[in-house]
């Protein structure tokens, strides 16, 4: 029931009802037009009334009203001087169902304007009226052939500039959105996302892993937490983008180094969604990739071993460590641990081994402190090493006694004035051949995300980005030095 403005006014003196319905603002002090009524007493109607308004588990009182406008003229008594309900009447007219009463609108010829004089005509002029409207319309008139081809011929047109604009139009909206469908035509962009060489071997890779993505187990945000090592918990739900792009997203935050807020402006999600899509992908692909086997047999490597290492024929994998600096905690203790007096930084290291042709081990990391020989011990490579085979590092892991091989490493000047020309040449020749371990440390430091300072917020996951850093480089880079392509392998691709 509509009340006009104009009956809301201020009443003096007296006590104000109100209406119990909600978002129902009605009350007896602005007006003395609307009504108000107490709920019935019989208890089958009383719980209609209050199922109507949406009041269940409400309690009812004398002072519990609902106003007028609740209920439609039909529910009123006619003829009295008070405004009495029917009985049986039930509330119908709220806000939630749009329900009002409004006057009933005039029709058009009610609406219309017209002269209060107006003269009636004879039968003649109305008929002469009528032939001359007549003559200005053609309704039993056909149209010409040509005129119908004509017509044929603009609509072909129109159904193929419609064609048109909407595969400009799919072609704006995939320049707008940015994913990987975006880049497909651009080998330079996606080596610069992803470090994959071209779309195709990207595809290829995807292709690969494309069938275990439907078991991933997505990574949940605990309650108050929004950084990398929250709390984990598996979830059914996925995000808006497409699992391809999740997988572009992540490898977009680990080559280029892209921060969350702006991973999120450019894909149009949140932060914190950011945050658990790098999560997720950072433990699949760990535990995907993980599952691989890299550490290759001693028959395979001499297979494939190239001529270069002709002099050292046994040599199964060549080792270094590397270092992530990473943030300064605030603790004294903890910043003694993963302080490097090597790097005068705090960090996370590291211990790669590879083959010739790609990276065949990859230790966890563990605090900046600790030195060559532990960290070779704690690695757990000294359990893959048999007699037959030989490992090539540097001077400063001293692990004689905990492998069970051969050592190619540099010689020590051994308390003498220079060194001998024999070991000199020995050292050289080592040398030559554990620059491509460093090289293969630098493809994976090429990923700008470990450029920057690694948050201690990462602590709980940059184990598994590094790790997976690591391996992804088996398949987005070709052999070392292109003259290897021919040695390991026809599939290989060669990019330096």
């Amino acid at each position: 029931m509509n009340v006009s403005a104009s009956v809301f006014q201020k009443r003096e003196g007296g006590a104000s009802e109100h209406c119990s319905v909600p978002l129902c603002s009605v009350s007896s002090r602005y007006n003395s037009v609307v009504s108000f009524h107490s709920f019935p007493e019989e208890e089958t109607l009383r719980k209609k009334w209050l199922v109507k308004i949406r009041r269940e588990n409400f309690t009812v009182t004398k002072h519990t009203k609902v106003c007028s406008t609740h209920f439609t003229e039909s529910d009123f008594v006619v003829g009295t001087s008070r405004r009495r309900l029917k009985k049986g009447s039930v509330p119908t007219v709220f806000e939630w169902n749009r329900h009002t009463q409004t006057n009933p609108r005039l029709g058009v010829w009610e609406r219309r304007e017209r002269p209060s004089n107006v003269t009636s005509l004879d039968d003649s002029s109305a008929a002469e009226l009528l032939d001359v409207s007549l003559q200005h319309h053609d309704y039993d008139a056909t149209p010409e052939p040509g005129a119908v081809d004509l017509l044929i011929m603009k609509n072909k047109e129109l159904e193929e500039e419609l064609q048109q604009l909407k595969a400009k139009l799919e072609d704006l909206s995939v320049k707008q959105r940015f994913g990987l469908q975006r880049f497909v035509g651009s080998d330079d962009d996606i080596r610069f996302y992803t470090r994959f060489a071209t779309y195709d071997h990207l595809m290829a890779f995807w292709s690969l892993i494309e069938p275990s993505t439907s078991k991933m187990l997505r990574v949940g945000q605990a309650s108050g937490g929004s950084h990398l090592n929250a709390p984990e918990e598996a979830v059914s739900r996925p995000t808006k983008l497409t699992p391809i792009d999740e997988m572009f997203l992540f490898l977009m935050y680990l080559s280029v180094g892209l921060k969350q807020r702006d991973l999120g402006h450019r894909f149009f999600i949140h932060r914190t969604t950011v945050s658990r899509i790098i999560i997720t992908w950072a433990n699949f692909l760990y535990t995907l990739l993980g599952s691989v086997c890299i550490w290759m047999p001693p028959e395979v490597i001499k297979a494939h071993l190239p001529k270069e290492f002709s002099r050292y024929p046994d040599t199964q994998v060549v080792i270094d460590c590397t270092e992530l600096r990473c943030q300064t905690p605030s603790s004294l203790l903890l910043q003694s641990e993963v302080f490097s007096t090597y790097k005068s930084h705090c960090t996370f290291k590291g211990m790669l081994g590879m083959a010739p042709h790609a990276v065949t081990f990859v230790s966890a990391l563990y605090q900046g402190s600790i030195s060559d020989k532990e960290i070779f011990r704690q690695s757990g490579i000294t359990s893959l090493l048999t007699p037959d085979m030989a490992i090539m590092v540097d001077k400063g892991f001293l692990v004689d006694d905990l492998v069970p091989c051969k050592i190619h490493r540099p010689a020590f000047l051994h308390k003498r004035t220079q060194m001998l020309e024999d070991d000199v040449r020995e050292t050289q020749h080592i040398a030559r051949l554990r620059v491509h371990v460093e090289r293969m440390i630098r493809r994976v430091k090429e990923n700008k995300l470990f450029d920057t300072v690694i948050p201690l917020s990462l602590t709980g996951s940059i184990n598994q980005i590094f790790t997976v850093a690591c391996l992804l480089s088996n398949y987005q880079n070709g052999p070392l030095v292109k003259k290897w392509a021919s040695v390991g392998g026809k599939g290989c691709m060669s990019t330096e």
